[in-house]
This record gives structure tokens, C-alpha cells and sequence, in this order.
């Protein structure tokens, strides 16, 4: 039986190894005409030089800060959807990850109507008279912020519900009988129980932001680069395969090491 659960697996790890791990194995460590060495010797300069240090920094931090609003916004979203009896609450969830079927793109340049000098925000602080002059919000790290929450909240909502859904309801009416209020069930039952998934939701969330592209070039331009666009830029301007060898190497120590230390403080925090 095992033999043939084992041979099920075989096409699908196949498949996985040669579309996607030789290749990326080989983006990171060995692209086209760089061997190894270069590779890493570029990862060094990269590390040691102020401005691609700036470029690190900036993409990790707007990459937690989007993290931590989407799943702030998204958790509570999804725990009164999961709770809800209303007969609307599917539709209400829907609704909610409607905007993941909307193009990323089509998204953005939503935006940049709106931050634009002439766009709605600056004309509102203007016409109310908070500012002397329009503002320019485009190509700042709010800009680009604003941009990948409005991109990756579904995602975290979705994510964050297919957990909080397979928390029994019950155990909240236990909990309460028991003496707990509100407030003490949610933090004491529900989140604990509902911790893995919303670690995965915080890792898709910061995975994206980080390797993003699209919003991080339109919203913040030349101004504020960050990892992603910089590797294009690497890739497809200079043809600096080494350095963009070197790029792509640290956006993916940044996922994984931020996916690790998010579960490790999530199985310290199911375990205390």
C-alpha cells in the first residue's frame, strides 16, 4: 500500500524538482555564464555597500509594516466572518476576497489616481485647508505601503478564515461557561488554536510584499527601490546576472528567515 501511495507522489516531486527547484537552484547560485563564486563575491559587496544596505532595510521593513497591517486588519476581518450566523456571511466573504479576481496592476493604478498631485487625497488636504499645496504621496514609502496592503488584505483575510474556521465555535460557549469573558476567550482560546494559520498568512503576505514588482515600481519609482526592482533592473537594464543572482538570494534568506522566526514565536506562544 505504501509502495503505491509512494508512486502517486512520484510525478507530482517530480514535476516539482525539475520546474522548479533545479531552476531556481540554478537562478540563485549559477545563472548564465556566473559561477558560484561570483555569485557570493557579489552578495558580499552587496552586504558591505550603504546603498544596496539601504535597499535591504527599506524592503524588509515596508515588508513587515505591510505584514503587520494586513494581518491586523485581516485577523479580526475573518474571526466575525468565521463567527458570524448571518445568512449573508458569504456573501460578506466574497466580498472581501473580491479584489484578489481585480489585476494587481489594474489595482495600482488606482493609486496612482488617487495619490497624484491631482488626485482625490492631495485635493482633499488642500481644499480642506491641511496643506498649503497638493502633496506629493506618489513615490514615497507610503505610497508603496498603501499599494501592497490593498493587495495582499484578501489574501490575509482568506488565509486567516481557513484557520479561524476550523476553530470549534463551542469551545468559545465552554470557555465563557467557565467564566471567561470575551476578551479572554479570544486571546486564551481562539488565537492560540487559530496561530499556525494565521503564520501562514503572515508568511504569504511578507513573501509577497518583498519579492513584489508591479506596485513597488509604479507607486515608488527610482525614489524608493527596493529588492524587486532592483533585481529587474539587475536582470533586464545592466545584464548583471551575478548581482542579480546575489539580489534574488537575499530576498529568499528574507522569506524564509522571517517564515522561521514567525513559527518559532508562534509554537512558543501555542506552548506558554
Amino acid at each position: 500500500m505504501r509502495g503505491r501511495t509512494a508512486l502517486l507522489v512520484l510525478p507530482g516531486l517530480a514535476v516539482l524538482l525539475v520546474g522548479f527547484l533545479i531552476p531556481s537552484v540554478a537562478m540563485l547560485f549559477a545563472p548564465p555564464g556566473v559561477s558560484p563564486v561570483e555569485v557570493f563575491e557579489r552578495l558580499g559587496q552587496m552586504l558591505t555597500d550603504p546603498y544596496d544596505q539601504a535597499i535591504v532595510l527599506r524592503t524588509l521593513g515596508l515588508g513587515l509594516i505591510v505584514t503587520v497591517i494586513c494581518i491586523g486588519l485581516g485577523y479580526p476581518i475573518a474571526y466575525l466572518l468565521s463567527r458570524s450566523t448571518s445568512r449573508w456571511a458569504g456573501v460578506l466573504l466574497a466580498l472581501a476576497i473580491f479584489p484578489l479576481l481585480l489585476s494587481s496592476v489594474v489595482r495600482t493604478f488606482g493609486w496612482l489616481v488617487v495619490l497624484g498631485s491631482q488626485g482625490a487625497i492631495p485635493q482633499l488636504l488642500l481644499r480642506l485647508g491641511l496643506v498649503d499645496t497638493a502633496p506629493q504621496l506618489l513615490y514615497t514609502p507610503l505610497a508603496i505601503v498603501l499599494g501592497l496592503t490593498q493587495i495582499f488584505l484578501p489574501l490575509a483575510v482568506v488565509a486567516s478564515y481557513s484557520a479561524l474556521a476550523q476553530v470549534d465555535a463551542g469551545l468559545d460557549e465552554a470557555a465563557r461557561g467557565l467564566g471567561a469573558n470575551r476578551i479572554r476567550t479570544f486571546w486564551s482560546v481562539v488565537v492560540p488554536l487559530s496561530g499556525p494559520g494565521v503564520v501562514v498568512a503572515a508568511t504569504l503576505v511578507f513573501a509577497g510584499a518583498v519579492t513584489a514588482y508591479t506596485t513597488p515600481y509604479l507607486l515608488g519609482g527610482s525614489r524608493q527601490r527596493m529588492l524587486s526592482t532592483q533585481l529587474y533592473t539587475y536582470s533586464s537594464t545592466t545584464i548583471d546576472w551575478a548581482a542579480a543572482s546575489a539580489t534574488a538570494l537575499i530576498m529568499t534568506v528574507l522569506v524564509f528567515a522571517v517564515s522561521g522566526l514567525s513559527s518559532l514565536a508562534a509554537r512558543r506562544g501555542a506552548t506558554s
